[in-house]
């Protein structure tokens, strides 16, 4: 696959990563040298690119979970670890409909959207406007805004949508949003909730046991990275271990 002008590239250099726009006429400035972006135009993705203090730069086509990690962040965002529980135990894949409640900086929005896509549809809520418009411009970057629906409101008090296959809440009371996601959601959809508290999670999970869900529960996904070498291989020692409990259920049919 040949790099084009105006495509969205993924810059690495010894554990650095960068995300970037090829454009003609521009370089791009590291603490390694700056890359004149020209070179890039024509060379195939995972090729060696050189500074122009003569480091090597290795240029890759990004991955979901690179979108994510490289979003211009105005709040906490959901991490790709627990995103990949999220989606797969909610079944979110083409075609479906899914509410989020609590855009914020549109992590989460940007992994459901390229995975309903091309037929499914993202309802993203947020109480906060500036916070819609930074994950729009985030979501319009990366050609999936045909998907999404940004919308103004508070999931716990009213939803617009019906029949849906999922709502997912990354807010500070989920507990608070399951009565109205019950008139939401279809027959044995999904509900599913992040919070970096366990006061949080028995609050949703009391609330889903009395109000017609089933099969609830509650996960934490810790993930550690190695760093592999012949007789001396360890855990790296910075990493983020604890970042938060996922609760899931399915609706009963009334």
């Amino acid at each position: 696959m040949v790099i084009k002008e105006g495509d969205l590239v993924l810059l690495v250099h010894k554990g650095s990563k960068w995300l970037i726009k090829v454009e003609k006429n521009k370089v791009f400035h590291t603490h390694r040298g700056f890359i004149d972006l020209n070179n890039m135009i024509g060379k195939e993705y995972g090729t060696i690119i050189k500074s122009s203090s003569g480091y090597d730069f290795y240029i890759f086509y990004p991955l979901i979970r690179d979108f994510v990690m490289q979003l211009r962040k105005k709040t906490q965002i959901i991490y790709p670890k627990d995103i990949a529980i999220i989606t797969l135990y909610a079944d979110i894949r083409p075609g479906k409909v899914v509410v989020e409640g609590g855009t914020g900086t549109g992590a989460l929005t940007l992994v459901l959207a390229s995975l309903v896509s091309p037929t499914g549809k993202v309802y993203s809520y947020d109480v906060n406007v500036e916070n819609l418009m930074h994950a729009r411009r985030n979501i319009e970057k990366f050609g999936l805004s045909n998907v999404v629906e940004f919308k103004v409101g508070d999931v716990t008090k009213h939803i617009n949508e019906s029949n849906v296959d999922a709502v997912i809440l990354d807010i500070p009371t989920p507990w608070l949003a399951v009565p109205v996601i019950r008139n939401v959601l279809k027959p044995g959809g999904v509900f599913a909730s992040f919070s970096p508290t366990i006061e949080q999670v028995i609050q949703t999970v009391n609330m889903l046991e009395n109000s017609k869900f089933s099969e609830v529960e509650c996960y934490e996904c810790i993930m550690r990275q190695l760093r592999v070498k012949n007789g001396m291989t360890r855990p790296f020692h910075r990493q983020i271990v604890h970042t938060g409990y996922i609760v899931l259920a399915r609706l009963l049919a009334t």
